[in-house]
């Protein structure tokens, strides 16, 4: 009966993930978005993937152009400590070595932060330049876990470079937390990218976004609006990351967790080995936020034009493949964990699978034996046989 209940509140919560902004590009407006974007740097590093990273000072970095963090005071790392559940057998794959590309043109000083540099063509290629950076429409394969108060999630992310059909598309595999009602939730999320409209080129990158009120006007990639915090200085938002999984080959994992700090209810995303990236200032930029997270998501996205249309779109999630291939072929999440006001890392309760297009993208939840945790799959290659 429990199950059902579950079931139900899934469907609700989880019937319509498609939004849609629409908008035409202004050049008029370009230099002035770059000024605003663009911070002076201390020092600038030019990566072998062509993208330049500016070493931009902390309290100068574009966080602070947000009016409600004029007097915000940087909080360099977190001040909790959390404590793993004892399970009877974990699963979390060895994670081989994924880095980001600019990591080997040079490195950032103390005190600053690095941040890639947004160029004319960035701007140009986007629909507006006020909707550069945005989410726009998003249909997804998750695992959710709701109806608890969460203050944190974690899981260990398989790497991959799904094909994208169009310019102004894209995918991601990623983690959720979401708070409030379903028609102006508030939304903190990271994990890995392929967007080329964005970014200009097909490359797998680590992304962040929010939003405050469901994606209609607020929020956005990285740090293309002001809002995320950055700590650290060896990661680049929307830097590009490798190796990346081939199929029955090498694969390839990135842990991604995002953790609320009780005593400053800012919200901390670490990545790799619990490595404190930022965060966003919940007190000050959101509402419910500020106590807890009331659903957790683990999966992929893909935006398009022509999702639920047809011809539906090519660009694949995950690894492109359907979760039924399993390890090796299809994108997985491990580890998957939640945190509540114990403090305390464990497997979430409830889970449900949800995918708003299961002929064209799935996911799959599997348990490979007796005591061991599932492991999460997710993707598809988009439009197939059965998604024509």
């Amino acid at each position: 009966m429990a199950s059902f209940i579950f079931r139900v509140l899934l469907t609700l919560v989880l019937s319509d993930l498609c939004y849609r902004v629409n908008g035409n590009a202004n050049f008029k407006d370009v230099e002035e978005k770059l000024k605003q974007l663009n911070k002076p740097a201390v020092k600038t590093i030019q990566s072998e993937d062509g993208d330049i990273i500016d070493c931009v000072d902390i309290y100068k970095q574009p966080a602070f152009d947000h009016p409600a963090l004029k007097n915000h005071v940087i909080q360099m790392k977190p001040s909790f400590d959390l404590k793993e559940e004892k399970m009877s057998s974990k699963n979390e794959p060895a994670e081989l070595a994924v880095f980001q590309t600019w990591q080997r043109s040079g490195n950032c000083p103390e005190g600053t932060v690095p941040i890639r540099r947004i160029r004319r063509e960035d701007l140009l290629r986007a629909k507006s330049v006020q909707q550069f950076g945005r989410n726009l429409m998003n249909c997804a394969a998750t695992l959710v876990t709701l109806g608890y108060n969460y203050i944190g999630a974690k899981g260990t992310f398989n790497i991959w470079n799904p094909n994208v059909e169009a310019q102004d598309e894209y995918t991601t595999a990623q983690i959720w937390l979401k708070a409030g009602p379903g028609d102006n939730f508030e939304s903190i999320e990271s994990g890995w990218t392929v967007n080329p409209q964005l970014y200009g080129d097909k490359r797998t990158r680590l992304f962040v976004h929010w939003t405050k009120d469901s994606y209609k006007t607020t929020g956005c990639f990285d740090m293309t609006c002001s809002g995320f915090v950055q700590t650290s200085s060896q990661h680049v938002l929307g830097g590009s990351i490798g190796p990346v999984s081939t199929e029955f080959g090498k694969q390839y994992y990135l842990r991604f967790g995002i953790y609320m700090d009780p005593n400053t209810a800012n919200w901390w995303l670490e990545i790799g080995k619990d490595i404190p990236v930022g965060y966003w200032p919940a007190s000050t930029l959101m509402f419910y936020f500020n106590h807890s997270s009331t659903m957790v998501e683990w999966g992929g996205q893909v935006y398009s034009s022509n999702v639920k249309k047809k011809p539906h779109t090519k660009t694949g999630m995950g690894s492109g493949k359907f979760a039924t291939g399993l390890k090796g072929n299809a994108c997985s999440m491990d580890n998957i964990a939640i945190v509540d006001f114990s403090m305390q890392l464990k497997y979430p309760q409830w889970v449900g699978t949800w995918a708003d297009e299961q002929y064209c993208y799935t996911a799959l939840n599997y348990q490979e034996g007796y005591g061991k945790l599932p492991i999460f799959y997710f993707g598809g290659p988009g439009q197939n046989y059965n998604c024509p």
